[in-house]
Order: structure tokens, then C-alpha cells, then sequence
């Protein structure tokens, strides 16, 4: 089976330029990737974006390296996950061996102190951007079922202190209930 170098090459240089770019997590490197596989390449749907993100939430692991298997996997299979693996691992190996050399010079030093301080406010901007852009597809959906758990898990999450984990269980439940009670009512109208 022939591979498509080129794919390979966009795939392995977009999450090596986005993984070298990104600083604040995994939720940060959401919306680049949105923009950059849906909006400028348009190798995935919006619908496909918002799903690669509730997977990569919900899986054990850093999310943009969970995000990159799931993009390079649907790109080019496993060829596709394994360099699309090695783009975004890359960066973040080569600038924490590079800051663990000099720790004591970036950690003493008032320029890199100031800068990071700055990154924070980039930070929250574009964690606040993926809020914004998840919550309006999810309410696009027009599910009153999906709104209540969302309105419900950001309640529970930020009122009540309650575990992530225990949250992303509920809802996956849930969702598996609501599909369950789908897959029934399409077989009872088909019958």
C-alpha cells in the first residue's frame, strides 16, 4: 500500500509547528488544531473536531498527544498516528531538555519570569475561545438532553467541586443510556 508523503509531511510538521507553539495544555492546542485541520486543511468536519476532543478528554494521557493519534490515525492509519506522535512529542522534549540544562538561569531570570506571567493572559484567552466554540456546538445540537449536562457538569465542576473524572463518568453513561433508548426507537420505527 502506497503512503502519501506529502499527507505525512503536513501531518508530522502541523503538530510539530502547533506542539512547539502552545503553551497553557492540552485545551490551548484544541482550538489551534481546529483551525488548522478544519478550518485551513479541512481534513475533519467540526462534528469530528468536537468528538477528537471529547475522546482525548475522556483517554488517559496528555490530550494533544491522544489528539494526535486520533488526527493521524484518520489521516493515514497507523503510519499517520505514529508520525503524527513523534510532531507533537518532539518539541516538548527538545525545550524541557533545553530548560532542565539551564533551570537555574530561567528560574532566576526576571525577563522569562515577566514572560511567562504574559502567556497566562494568551492562555486564558484562547482556553476561553474553546469554551466558547464547544459550548455553541453543543448547543447548535439543539439536544435539550446534552445542554442540561452541559449547564449540569459546569455546575457540578465549578460550584460544587466535584471530581472531573466523576463527571466525564456521568455523562459517559448517560450518553451511552441516550444511545441505547435511540438505537431501540429506531428499531421499533423500522419494524
Amino acid at each position: 500500500m502506497k503512503k502519501d508523503y506529502g499527507k505525512l509531511w503536513t501531518l508530522f510538521k502541523s503538530m510539530f509547528v502547533l506542539s512547539a507553539c502552545t503553551f497553557g495544555g492540552g485545551f490551548v492546542i484544541v482550538s489551534l488544531m481546529k483551525k488548522r485541520y478544519v478550518e485551513e486543511l479541512r481534513w475533519l468536519e467540526e462534528d469530528e473536531m468536537l468528538d477528537v476532543t471529547a475522546i482525548t478528554q475522556s483517554a488517559p494521557g496528555p490530550l494533544p498527544v491522544n489528539a494526535s493519534v486520533i488526527i493521524g490515525y484518520r489521516m493515514a492509519g497507523i503510519v499517520g498516528s505514529l508520525t503524527a506522535i513523534v510532531g507533537t512529542i518532539l518539541p516538548p522534549m527538545i525545550i524541557i531538555s533545553i530548560i532542565s540544562v539551564f533551570y537555574e538561569q530561567f528560574r532566576t531570570n526576571p525577563y522569562i519570569a515577566t514572560a511567562l506571567e504574559v502567556m497566562r493572559a494568551g492562555v486564558a484567552a484562547v482556553i476561553f475561545d474553546v469554551v466558547i466554540n464547544l459550548a455553541g456546538n453543543v448547543i447548535k445540537t439543539r439536544r435539550i438532553l446534552y445542554i442540561v449536562m452541559m449547564v449540569t457538569a459546569f455546575v457540578a465542576t465549578y460550584l460544587l467541586d466535584v471530581s472531573a473524572m466523576i463527571i466525564i463518568f456521568v455523562c459517559l453513561g448517560i450518553g451511552l443510556i441516550d444511545l441505547f433508548f435511540t438505537l431501540n426507537n429506531k428499531k421499533g420505527k423500522v419494524s
